[in-house]
């Protein structure tokens, strides 16, 4: 399943970094993609093993905050 998420405080590669490690830390999780200029994250999942709930407080530990 794509999803995509809006996250707030992401400005360099860096934050792209940090999300893409901690969201694919996640086994089930099958890719992820950053968009800086939009505050965007899509992420492909399934959903069935890992909950959308889950990969949000995943970004939120980082530092960021995820647009619910």
């Amino acid at each position: 399943m794509d999803v995509i998420i809006k996250v707030k405080g992401m400005s360099c590669h860096h934050c792209e970094k940090t999300i893409k490690e901690a969201v694919q830390a996640f086994e089930n999780v099958n890719h992820v993609e950053v968009e800086l200029d939009l505050g965007k994250v899509k992420i492909d999942y399934n959903q069935e093993n890992l909950s959308l709930e889950d990969i949000c407080e995943a970004i939120e530990a980082q530092g960021y905050e995820v647009d619910r």
